[in-house]
């Protein structure tokens, strides 16, 4: 199997430079990753260095907690797609989620969705460890019916990150029509394989070279 297809190669780090972060560009045009993912900071210049190259262009919005309101996650959506973004991982309301607050957090995936204007692919962070299952379950539920395009398992920054068990319930709930992203501590070719084999068709990792050459790593997201 193409396993470097599968990878969205992470550096989301707060102390990325912008040597390490081009770095980041060069790996993934060697090894043939997905797309390179950073902070909007970093979106035009990733863009200009994948430049004529098969790697898309990734950005996080409302990282990494999921608290700004709908309106900021949206302009910061618009400024990186404009910038240079084909795919947005935002962080779900995880406040509203445990809160009961339903239809806040739909809304609030909602308008991402809208400021996309279909000129990219949204994938919706629950932040698992975060959740109860019955949690984890509403939101694939709500993510669906916003219109996203994948839900994701975690930003790596929380308490925890992707399990096969997670995987495997996020991809009953949405079922084939959506995309089911794992991220967080996949650190190994069997550990990136394991979330395949449960389901997931996205890997988000920072150790992606590590991985695709079958070695280990001790990078956290």
């Amino acid at each position: 199997m193409n396993l470097a297809g599968y990878i969205d190669h992470t550096i989301l780090k707060a102390d990325a430079t912008r040597e390490q972060v081009i770095q980041v560009c060069e790996e993934a045009k060697t090894h043939g990753f997905w797309s390179v993912c950073v902070n909007p900071y970093y979106v035009s210049l990733v863009a200009e260095a994948l430049k004529g190259s098969s790697v898309r262009v990734c950005s996080v919005i409302g990282f990494p907690l999921g608290a700004s309101v709908t309106s900021v996650k949206a302009a910061e959506t618009r400024q990186a797609i404009e910038d240079g973004a084909g795919e947005i991982d935002m962080v779900i309301n995880v406040a509203a989620l445990k809160n009961g607050d339903d239809q806040v957090v739909l809304q609030d995936i909602e308008g991402v969705v809208a400021a996309l204007q279909g000129k990219a692919i949204l994938k919706v962070i629950l932040e698992t460890c975060l959740l109860t299952d019955a949690e984890k379950i509403k939101a694939c539920k709500l993510s669906k019916a916003a219109g996203a395009h994948f839900v994701k398992t975690s930003t790596g920054f929380s308490t925890g990150g992707a399990t096969a068990e997670d995987i495997a319930l996020m991809r009953r709930e949405v079922g084939s029509d959506m995309g089911v992203k794992a991220s967080g501590g996949i650190r190994s070719r069997e550990i990136a394989l394991q979330m395949i084999e449960a389901g997931a068709s996205r890997i988000g990792a920072s150790a992606s070279v590590a991985i695709v050459l079958g070695e280990e790593s001790q990078s956290t997201y």
